[in-house]
């Protein structure tokens, strides 16, 4: 009979976060943040108790990571959009 090992769920968690930072403006640079520190999580429990789901974890990082970047273009961009849009006044 083979063992099987079950998936940690962070690792799911995390790379279902990573991908909603990748989509979801604004809020995505908090998810992302909150992606990452989920894949560290789950990197550390799957080495721990030998479970499976490495390699979503590694995609969840991975994930999260660029929507990080992504969201810091977006919200660089708005910026600097209304500033200079906006009118001096005086």
């Amino acid at each position: 009979m083979i063992d099987k090992t079950k998936t940690n769920s962070n690792s799911v968690i995390s790379l279902t976060i990573g991908i909603l930072s990748i989509l979801i403006p604004f809020i995505g640079l908090f998810l992302g943040v909150f992606g990452v520190v989920k894949s560290r999580k789950a990197i550390k429990e799957i080495e721990k108790n030998r479970e499976d789901g490495r390699g979503l974890a590694n995609s969840g990082l991975i994930c999260s990571s660029v929507g990080i970047v992504i969201q810091l273009f977006v919200v660089l961009g708005y910026i600097a959009f209304i500033s200079i849009t906006t009118e001096n006044i005086g």
